[in-house]
């Protein structure tokens, strides 16, 4: 997309992301498994945006002294993590999930709810693993988490209504070319008072086994395999991944 780069979907959604991403995943259930995932830690969230999950998983921790750091390409993004966060249990960075990545070594690092897609070359997704890699401790795991392509899709176009209300209509307008193996859109958004806001997303996927080669590549083998971060079991008809990683 024209004008896109690394901050611009979270330029554009920071103000409007926990309005509509509240509960697209169970945070309980997350927490918990990265918990038991981290041992001592310390851990770093890639894309860790307004703190949706950081936050929680920081306040769970607080206990057994868990440290947790977030890093995010966007200013405004970070500022609403420290809106989330005016304690300061998280520990957010400006920067890119490539690398250089704060210093570590960690634990965990996990990358949730399709974010590794926000780079948008394949390229870019295996520089995120290498540098993920050399930040882990021996035995450390990162943890990717996100949906399972569908290979049997053709290319499409979508014009429809996310949302509807007197004074306010939100239009979603999106492209799948599944050959690049790209998804793009707007949210366009009409207000009475506010008039138009363009909203603009771009993601790259992959599938699981692609994901592995660069995993392999940046010498990380597979763990564990779930549907959830509930650990329900992965099987062919699973639309979803939780990916575990770890240092050969």
């Amino acid at each position: 997309m024209d004008g896109y780069d690394d901050s611009t979907y979270g330029d554009a959604f920071a103000d409007v992301y926990d309005e509509w991403y509240d509960g697209i995943s169970d945070i309980d259930a997350t927490t918990a498994t990265l918990i038991d995932l981290a041992g001592r830690g310390p851990v770093l969230e890639l894309g860790v945006g307004t703190g949706r999950l950081a936050v929680p998983l920081a306040t769970a921790g607080r206990e057994c002294g868990l440290v947790v750091r977030g890093l995010d390409t966007s200013s405004a993004m970070l500022e609403r993590l420290a809106r989330r966060d005016p304690g300061g249990l998280v520990d957010g960075r400006r920067g890119n999930m490539t690398g250089p990545l704060p210093s570590g070594p960690y634990s965990l690092v996990f990358v949730a709810y399709n974010t590794l897609f926000n780079l948008t070359t394949a390229e870019l997704q295996a520089e995120c693993f290498h540098a993920v890699a050399g930040a882990l401790t021996a035995d450390g795991r990162f943890v990717v988490e996100a949906f399972v392509p569908d290979h049997a899709r053709e290319r499409s176009t979508d014009v429809s209504v996310r949302s509807l209300a007197a004074d306010r209509v939100v239009l979603s307008v999106s492209v799948q070319d599944p050959a690049h193996q790209l998804a793009e859109g707007q949210f366009v958004e009409f207000t009475e008072a506010g008039g138009v806001r363009l909203r603009p997303w771009s993601i790259r996927y992959a599938d699981p086994a692609e994901l592995d080669s660069m995993a392999s590549e940046a010498g990380l083998t597979v763990e564990h395999r779930w549907a959830t971060f509930a650990r329900d079991a992965f099987d062919d008809d699973a639309s979803r991944h939780v990916t575990v990683y770890r240092r050969r």
